[in-house]
């Protein structure tokens, strides 16, 4: 059976799909109290739409702020790049295609850029990443010509990081355990059917997830079975970015060598010179 390695994003896409739960999640990340008379409109991109880019969550709330939303259990460095894709996408479908060029300024909702991280590995509990770590050319005057920036806060939501966080919302608590069930159950031996059929009955028994799980339970089931935690196949991944890694790692080594060996030969071809213009003396 094919496994889909993004199938935690999927579950929370559909998760979070709901006026509701975004407004209980955006109340947890921002720390603000915004009721259910707080217009909340979905936006998240449809790949059919969009030259196959499509993003996990995104909403505008309050017609104030457009939140972008993903979740990874694998931490992407081009994140900053990639949300600068999908906001441009979301500005192009909530903006009429003609106000751009009209003499008046277009108002537009301030973009909030976030992601929840609850993967295996080991990450902070609140980390930055900016899109200016990636241009070429640095150490100049960014301001000769205008600049752009795009930080993209990163959140762990694993247990034991930013459980404050997960105190507030009741349904990213629920989600993360949910996922931490299917994991561990199938970390301790149980298959793939078998792990996502116990963590739906116990979401159900424990009220975690409940109506969620009671009216979507198939359909988790559809999108879990054989997509689920696999720990072979996340060996294999794991054994692969370790060798990418240490391969990155020979590869910069090998780098230094060849700059410390060209400082050599630079420094042996100044002496050189040096003693051949003493002996013309």
């Amino acid at each position: 059976m094919a496994v889909n390695r993004e199938y935690k994003a999927t579950l929370f896409s559909k998760l979070f799909n709901e006026p509701t739960r975004l407004r209980e999640l955006y109340n947890a990340l921002a720390d603000t109290n915004y009721g259910e008379d707080t217009p909340i409109e979905i936006n998240t991109l449809d790949s059919a739409f969009f030259n196959d880019i499509r993003n996990d969550v995104s909403f505008t709330i309050d017609n104030k702020y457009i939140v972008l939303l993903e979740h990874q259990s694998t931490i992407n460095a081009n994140m900053p790049l990639r949300f600068l894709q999908y906001i441009t996408r979301v500005y192009e479908k909530i903006t009429e295609d003609r106000a751009v060029y009209n003499e008046k300024q277009v108002e537009i909702p301030t973009p909030e850029f976030i992601v929840l991280y609850n993967g295996t590995k080991p990450f902070p509990a609140d980390k930055t990443l900016r899109l200016s770590d990636a241009y070429k050319a640095t150490g100049k005057n960014d301001k000769r010509f205008g600049s752009l920036e795009l930080t993209v806060r990163i959140l762990n939501i694993n247990p034991g990081y930013n459980d404050d966080l997960l105190q507030k919302s009741n349904t990213l608590n629920g989600y993360t355990s949910f996922i931490e069930r299917v994991r561990n159950s199938q970390l301790g031996g149980n298959d793939q059917q078998d792990a996502v059929k116990d963590a739906i009955k116990w979401g159900i028994s424990q009220n975690i997830l409940r109506n969620f799980l009671t009216e979507h339970g198939a359909e988790v089931s559809g999108m879990l079975f054989g997509t689920t935690f696999n720990i072979e196949i996340a060996k294999e991944v794991w054994q692969e970015e370790a060798r990418e890694e240490a391969l990155e790692e020979v590869q910069a080594v090998i780098a230094d060598k060849d700059s410390e060996l060209a400082d050599k030969d630079a420094e042996i071809a100044r002496l050189s010179a040096l003693v051949a213009e003493l002996q013309q003396k």
